[in-house]
């Protein structure tokens, strides 16, 4: 079945009439749309079936519902979880009930569906399942942290990826030369370098393209025979248009701060150094990665290198300090710095440790011999009785002693790296291993 034509209103914005209308139109997505793809097939066999659409903004989320809902022939209601209520869901029900007593099937999209908290999910699961409509979610986050299972299981997921510059300048071009729906009767003339720029300042977002376009040739100024773009006008437009796909809180954020991590964990600081960029140009209060940057010194470089703890410090009061964008460089530089550093999680994992014994075996008492004695009666009961100073010790080791509670065994947690500086601390402590067990033979 074809889908079936509509007339665009001219007030409406650019983006919004260029919505493709025609499989054969719509742009990227090939992964489910290509000849012989799971959803191009479900479509063109006329297979309805609820689904979640996943991907960033301007990949197509809400043209593609609209599509499948034409190719269906079915009456289409979108709400958006942000100013939706229970009383729209009600009656989006109810028009949809009534909708399928003319025997016509109904689609119910719901964008930033992960708005939706967990209940208002629950409240679609009867009618996806008697079949009062088929549902179709859209969001920008992941399904699997932000949607209830009950949904999910009912829904098959597609993921949309952003588009790419050569997509979206095709996108551009059809809007420049269609002269039902687009500006082709303005006649506008823009080089295809300046083109090109206008795509990847996108950023993969279709929308944000055709809405940099539609500035652009509303401010053009008449040239020979129509409108013209040049590259004054270009970068004045793109000099207002907005940050890189960040979302604070999203899920974009986790996956660049992950990235970040992962890069200095790896060794690899011009990785690091990009995606430092790509948080900070994106909006990220580089407050926050300087929390993380003194996280990563401890977790991934620890006593291998303990400089990298006091510059990640330093770097954050530099930027605490300075502000942006001035602190910013010393979150680089502090970066670069760990990147470098030999890497250990030794005390990452002994702390671990540490505290999962901690919480496995209780409240356990504190040796006599190790607590203070500041009162006589203290003394007399023999707290700190028998305690070997360590200062007054052979090499100011008291070999053999145990510091650990008296039903708890002697506990290895830390296990230094052989990398830097705890290439060192394993021999001091292997030094130490070695006098205690000459005590215990001498004791036997």
């Amino acid at each position: 079945m074809s889908p079936v034509e509509e007339d665009t209103p001219r007030f409406q914005p650019l983006a919004d009439r260029m919505r493709p209308r025609r499989l054969e139109d719509f742009q990227g997505q090939q992964h489910i749309l290509g000849p012989g793809k799971p959803l191009r097939l479900a479509i063109e066999s006329d297979k309805l079936h609820s689904m979640i659409l996943w991907g960033t903004p301007g990949s197509g989320k809400t043209t593609l519902a609209r599509m499948i809902a034409r190719y269906a022939d079915a009456h289409f209601i979108s709400l958006s979880a942000v100013l939706a209520g229970v009383k729209d869901v009600r009656a989006a029900v109810a028009e949809a009930r009534q909708v399928l007593a003319g025997h016509r099937r109904t689609v119910l999209f719901i964008d930033e569906v992960h708005r939706f908290n967990k209940a208002q999910q629950d409240a679609f699961l009867p009618y996806i399942e008697d079949g009062t409509f088929t549902f179709i979610g859209a969001t920008t986050e992941n399904p699997s942290f932000e949607l209830n299972n009950a949904l999910l299981s009912r829904a098959r997921v597609y993921v949309l990826k952003p588009l790419d510059d050569e997509d979206i300048r095709d996108i551009l071009l059809r809007a420049l030369h269609d002269e039902t729906h687009g500006l082709g009767k303005q006649r506008i003339d823009v080089d295809d370098a300046l083109l090109g720029r206008l795509a990847a300042a996108a950023d993969g977002d279709a929308r944000r393209a055709l809405n940099f376009l539609e500035i652009a040739a509303e401010l053009a100024e008449p040239g020979d025979g129509g409108l013209r773009i040049d590259e004054a006008l270009l970068n004045e437009v793109l000099s207002s248009g907005g940050l890189r796909r960040f979302d604070k809180g999203g899920e974009a954020f986790y996956d660049q701060i992950s990235a970040l991590h992962k890069a200095v964990r790896g060794s690899a600081p011009d990785a690091a150094l990009y995606w430092l960029a790509r948080m900070l140009d994106g909006g990220c209060d580089p407050r926050y990665v300087a929390r993380r940057v003194v996280r990563m010194a401890s977790e991934d470089i620890g006593n291998a290198d303990p400089r990298a703890l006091a510059l990640a410090l330093d770097a954050w009061e530099a930027q605490e300090r300075l502000g942006s964008p001035e602190g910013e460089l010393a979150l680089a530089q502090a970066v670069t710095y760990l990147a470098c550093a030999p890497k250990s999680n030794a005390v990452y994992k002994a702390w671990g440790a540490a505290c999962a014994d901690a919480k496995q075996h209780g409240s356990l008492e504190v040796p006599l011999h190790l607590r203070n004695a500041p009162t006589r009666l203290m003394k007399d009961l023999d707290y700190g009785k028998a305690y070997r100073y360590a200062h007054d010790e052979p090499d100011a080791y008291a070999a053999g002693e145990n510091y650990f509670p008296e039903s708890l065994q002697k506990r290895r947690y830390y296990h230094p790296a052989p990398r830097g500086l705890e290439k060192k601390i394993a021999e001091k402590l292997a030094y130490l291993a070695q006098l205690d067990e000459e005590r215990g033979s001498m004791k036997e």
